[in-house]
């Protein structure tokens, strides 16, 4: 007997290799007890998800190892409950965009967007004939009072606790309804198939990413909702190359500059900058904080060819 347990208990230390769990300071004999009594469960070719020390969900099936990237019910259970005391905003400084557009194309490239499709898009404005045009990036301002909320019959679009609205395009009907209510004009509908709709069409539906898009549904920005479980920065936020954007905790008082990676006082910054919200007299309540486009660091395009032509 002693025979045929050395060889498998040999198979056994191996397998926890491969997860991670015996290293060179070796791991706790709790989990790799549990890990250990999997084992028998693995080798009869049942699919079993483990959690390795890394925090990856992994999963065996037939012998092969991958990770386990949820299920949609997975996915849509964990979207719908924020995450536990917090409550995120976001900061725009219009004074410091040129509209290079990078938070652009990471947003659609995160949510597997068309070209002509926005979830931000940085909007050129002017307030009088006699003041500066300037750019205006222009996302979804996640209102604390959202009327796209109440208006979905569905049940679709939903408000969170830690502040993002969201979209479940598995109850979407495509009615509508929250296009017409949103005073932002914030959401655009799905006509056409979505991007590389076969390439994930099997891929589960992730709420937080709104991923696989589908043709016939409502899309919107996110507030990155997939990064903050990650305690990540937005796309936008990390891609910007001028530092237009400051993104985070109201709770804490605290939001960080995607591009510096300065962290700073939100009320001061707001205070001190005389920040506002785009049509707070709707009362709505936007968690999207503007700086005006005071000291801008680039000209506008035509000032500088009019520049230009004095000379």
């Amino acid at each position: 007997m002693e025979d045929n347990k050395e060889p498998k208990e040999n198979k056994r230390r191996e397998f926890l290799k491969t997860l991670g769990i015996i290293g060179a300071a070796g791991a706790s004999g709790a989990m790799a007890l549990y890990f250990g009594q999997q084992y028998e469960k693995i080798k009869s070719g049942k699919k079993v998800r483990l959690l390795t020390v890394d925090n990856k969900v992994v999963e065996f099936e037939n012998g092969e190892l991958k990770e386990f990237k949820g299920t949609t019910e997975d996915f849509i259970a964990r979207g719908r409950e924020g995450i536990p005391g917090k409550s995120w905003v976001m900061v725009i400084d219009l004074a410091k965009c040129r509209n290079a557009r990078k938070c652009i194309g990471a947003c659609q490239n995160a949510h597997h967007l068309r070209p002509e499709q926005y979830h931000v898009n940085t909007l050129q404005m002017q307030d009088s004939e006699i003041t500066s045009p300037y750019f205006m990036p222009k996302p979804c301002q996640h209102c604390d009072n959202p009327p796209c909320v109440s208006v979905c019959p569905v049940d679709a679009t939903f408000k969170r606790t830690d502040g993002p609205v969201l979209i479940d395009n598995e109850r979407c009907i495509g009615c509508r309804f929250c296009i017409a209510a949103c005073p932002y004009s914030a959401r655009i509908f799905n006509w056409f198939d979505p991007k590389d709709a076969e390439k994930f069409a099997n891929d589960p539906y992730d709420i937080e990413l709104n991923v696989p898009q589908k043709r016939g549904t409502v899309s919107k920005c996110l507030f990155s909702a997939d990064r903050l479980r990650k305690n990540e920065l937005p796309y936008c936020v990390s891609n910007c190359p001028n530092g237009v954007y400051y993104f985070g905790d109201k709770n804490e008082d605290a939001v960080t500059n995607g591009t510096t990676k300065e962290t700073v006082r939100l009320s001061t910054l707001l205070k001190d900058n005389a920040a506002y919200r785009l049509m707070e007299e709707l009362g709505q309540e936007p968690r999207v904080y503007y700086l005006p486009p005071k000291n801008r660091l680039f000209p506008f395009p035509e000032e500088e060819n009019k520049k230009d032509n004095h000379v």
